[in-house]
């Protein structure tokens, strides 16, 4: 059950990473340029088929993170086949640094896309995806996690969306309004397709993932966005990659935490 303070209360969310923003001028910033994309090519389109896309980002060589409501046809309630999804890390103008189809997905142990309840499931809204070959590109780079903000802190997205699927755009200032056991409120501008896109924030000097956008949403009278508070969320998820079989192409079983997952390394407390 979501624990909300008062003031996260009257947030109303609508459908998906949200309608389109009332901003008068955007504080995107389109990376279209290698220049203007170095450091940020380990975030990436995740593709599903001619339906749609969401964003992703690696957080070692071969799993990425996104949002858990991602990985469902929003028509039918289906979870989409792994074999219909592709990681197109650092995907800029038609060309990606790197193309990878997906071998395993693990959705967040309680997370509930039937939930009717939007705002009950942003909280867990949360999945890994490992890829069917790990990305092993000098430039490409993995992100490492820091799990703990607080409200007022600065933090920054990069996502593909809607109008803007062909590069990736940055929000290099946007603020945590609120936050409560479950859920942070952003002043970060979303569209659709930015669901899973990653939020960052300065941990001792490095960019450090700390969740990753859910939905949109309106509060106190502005668009803001929503995400997972990630702290015990994030161990709860690897903890089902762990226990999740995953079989390579001659049926030889991985496990997080072997020579290509080390899931559990990525997070810093």
């Amino acid at each position: 059950m979501i624990r909300m303070f008062k003031t996260i209360a009257a947030v109303i969310v609508v459908i998906g990473a949200g309608l389109a923003p009332a901003f008068a001028e955007s504080p995107l910033h389109s990376l279209r340029t290698a220049d203007q994309n170095r450091g940020w090519e380990g975030v990436g389109r995740l593709n599903f088929g001619e339906t749609g896309f969401c964003t992703a980002a690696m957080i070692t060589a071969d799993v990425v993170l996104t949002a858990a409501h991602c990985l469902y046809d929003p028509d039918t309630g289906d979870r989409i086949n792994a074999e219909d999804i592709e990681f197109q890390a650092g995907l800029r103008l038609g060309r990606a640094e790197a193309y990878r189809g997906i071998r395993r997905v693990v959705i967040h142990p309680d997370y509930d896309f039937s939930d009717q309840t939007r705002l009950n499931r942003v909280g867990s809204d949360l999945a890994l995806l490992e890829l069917d070959r790990p990305v092993r590109l000098g430039h490409v780079r993995p992100f490492r996690t820091q799990v703990r903000v607080e409200a007022g802190q600065t933090v920054q997205v990069v996502s593909y969306g809607r109008d803007r699927a062909d590069a990736p755009s940055r929000e290099s200032e946007c603020t945590i309004l609120a936050r409560d056991d479950e859920i942070l409120v952003l002043s970060c501008e979303v569209e659709f397709g930015s669901s899973g896109a990653p939020v960052f924030a300065v941990y001792e000097d490095e960019i450090r993932i700390v969740s990753v956008i859910s939905a949109k949403a309106r509060w106190e009278g502005q668009d803001v966005s929503l995400a997972a508070v990630m702290e015990g969320e994030l161990d709860a998820l690897i903890g089902e990659f762990a226990r999740t079989p995953a079989f390579g192409p001659v049926g030889k079983r991985v496990v997080a935490g072997g020579s290509t997952n080390g899931v559990q390394d990525t997070a810093s407390r």
